[in-house]
């Protein structure tokens, strides 16, 4: 075996044919790959810093007859998903840049064929878009392959402005590995992509800050907060999703640490520093480069306050509030179900800002108040993510404590995405918006809870206790009355998608039961089978529903208005 750094110049010598074996699985990167991939060369644009893309695994092809067009014929073994993507990308780019000669001098061969060979399933797909002459996008259907739709994607979403080709060129590195005859590629592959234990970002920090010189302030400043007993560890060690990747709880607070340390203008941390610090995937270097460039190498800067912000963000960022009831009045608990329950882990930073900045425990939860109403209005509007990161930061970075800063932010941001949503588009993302089971969830369960005065029949269960259902059935057409018309049944398809349709239940209903008509829905088939009256009791977002006689397009609409003036009283803006 042979392992080594290796650029794209050196896969892609103008010598060699790489060849993905001819019945290797497709090409299978879909939007959430490809968008990473684009941030990616974005990044190594704007940064011009060395960026590693991966491993790759090859194998000798058979021998080659002196008078072939390339002097040597690598087997793809690993990495088939990158190298597509990246050909795939840099086509799309010289296309933009009507610079398809520098593409053809990189990536084809003598004899005029493409340097990687893909097999049955994309060869014909593959072979259409590098032979493209024009940026122009290609008809999916004729060839139902996602190299299309990831070519049409990048024709579409790269901007000329923030990707430069010799940048890339020069700084994405591979690791390529090159298997010798006689070696197991399979034990290789498995070994490489399942056996290894990723070091996480605390552990390498650890390493950084302490050693056999400070013990007493690893044991103060490290051991103490993070390790101090079972119970400790157990919380710190958490997993969550964050974007793409699942973190450790330890590894998010680093993050936020970070982030809060980067946007101190006493720092005065350059623009393109910033955007390299941003990154969550070289956290540990970006903590080296800080301290090195911006601190003269002083790691006190770090260590000092280390220990006050994890023990307040250990006090905050609590996980088990998605398992219990939580209250109607804004504060942490609530916060913490949209954080961890929706997902919404980039409002950490500058929560922990916050408290660090706000004594007074009411202006703190007004503040999570007004956090709640803008994230929840939001989802209910389908409005976009994509600047989250760059607002929490924004607002760390202009010391943004109170709700009319807050406000002030949001009005004048120049970033189009970033907007509080008024209450005609939050109406109407009640009336229209279909959302993921988990957001619909979140949105009706904080609802429930805001609505709630103490004094009710029945209690609030946690977040995770409760299930979504449907009231009129998708599967309608089998004990529902049918609409007069195909527009009338397509309208009904579309409604009950919407929030006006559905609820939260603490128990599931039986799937002979989910799906009967409304009458049998409500009352069920006796206590083996209970409906929604038993299941539904007591819940206040369900108070509108368990009266009704009959469930309808216009009764969807009802209980859609209901809701959305319920909301106003919890989300304002």
């Amino acid at each position: 075996m042979k392992a080594g750094e290796i650029l794209i110049n050196g896969i892609f010598n103008g010598s060699r044919l790489l060849e993905v074996p001819f019945y290797q699985r497709a090409y299978v990167w879909g939007e959430e790959q490809w968008d990473r991939f684009l941030e990616d060369m974005e990044y190594v644009t704007s940064t011009n810093q060395p960026y590693f893309l991966g491993s790759i695994i090859l194998k000798n092809g058979e021998s080659l007859p002196t008078y072939a067009p390339y002097s040597e014929r690598k087997i793809v073994i690993d990495g088939q998903q990158r190298l597509t993507t990246l050909l795939i990308f840099m086509k799309a780019l010289c296309l933009k840049n009507d610079t398809n000669n520098l593409f053809e001098h990189d990536f084809i061969l003598e004899d005029g064929k493409v340097a990687l060979s893909h097999g049955r399933s994309d060869k014909e797909a593959f072979e259409k878009v590098v032979y493209s002459t024009k940026p122009e996008q290609i008809e999916v259907g004729k060839f139902p392959a996602r190299i299309i739709e990831a070519y049409n994607y990048f024709l579409d979403k790269i901007d000329t402005s923030k990707v430069d080709r010799n940048i890339i060129k020069k700084n994405i590195q591979f690791v390529s590995i090159d298997l010798v005859d006689g070696e197991d590629e399979q034990q290789v592959f498995d070994t490489i992509n399942s056996l290894g234990v990723r070091l996480t970002t605390a552990e390498l920090l650890k390493n950084y800050f302490f050693n056999q010189e400070n013990v007493e302030e690893y044991k103060e400043k490290w051991e103490a907060v993070f390790e101090k007993d079972d119970e400790t560890k157990a919380y710190w060690e958490q997993e969550f999703e964050t974007g793409r990747v699942k973190r450790s709880l330890i590894d998010i607070f680093f993050d936020a640490y970070f982030q809060i340390f980067i946007q101190n203008k006493k720092y005065e941390i350059p623009a393109e520093y910033k955007i390299a610090f941003a990154r969550v995937d070289r956290l540990s270097k970006s903590y080296q480069d800080f301290i090195k460039i911006c601190c003269k190498g002083d790691k006190s800067v770090v260590i000092g306050p280390l220990k006050s912000y994890a023990d307040c963000f250990s006090s905050l960022f609590r996980p088990e509030y998605c398992k219990m009831g939580i209250p109607a009045q804004y504060g942490i608990e609530r916060i913490n179900v949209v954080i961890f329950g929706l997902k919404s882990t980039t409002l950490i930073p500058y929560i922990l800002y916050l408290r660090m900045n706000i004594e007074d425990d009411s202006c703190f939860n007004n503040m999570m108040g007004i956090l709640e109403s803008f994230i929840m209005r939001r989802l209910i509007t389908k409005a976009s993510t994509k600047s989250y990161n760059n607002l929490m930061s924004s607002l760390i970075l202009n010391n943004v404590t109170t709700i009319d800063g807050f406000k002030e932010r949001i009005n004048n941001s120049n970033d189009s995405y970033i907007y509080f949503p008024s209450d005609e588009e939050t109406k109407e993302g009640f009336d229209k918006s279909k959302l993921t089971n988990l957001y619909t969830k979140g949105i009706l369960y904080l609802i429930e809870s805001g609505c709630r005065s103490g004094m009710n029949s029945t209690s609030l269960l946690g977040f995770e206790s409760y299930s979504l259902e449907h009231l009129m059935p998708k599967k309608w057409r089998n004990n529902w009355d049918k609409p007069t018309s195909d527009e009338e049944a397509r309208n009904r398809d579309s409604k009950l998608l919407t929030l006006g349709n559905l609820a939260i239940i603490p128990q599931s209903l039986n799937s002979s039961i989910r799906d009967a008509d409304w009458k049998i829905k409500r009352a069920g088939k006796g206590s083996a089978k209970p409906g929604l009256d038993e299941c539904a009791a007591g819940l206040l977002t369900m108070k509108t529903v368990l009266d009704k006689n009959i469930w309808n397009e216009a009764e969807i609409a009802d209980r859609a208005d209901w809701l959305f003036e319920k909301s106003k009283q919890i989300w304002s803006n």
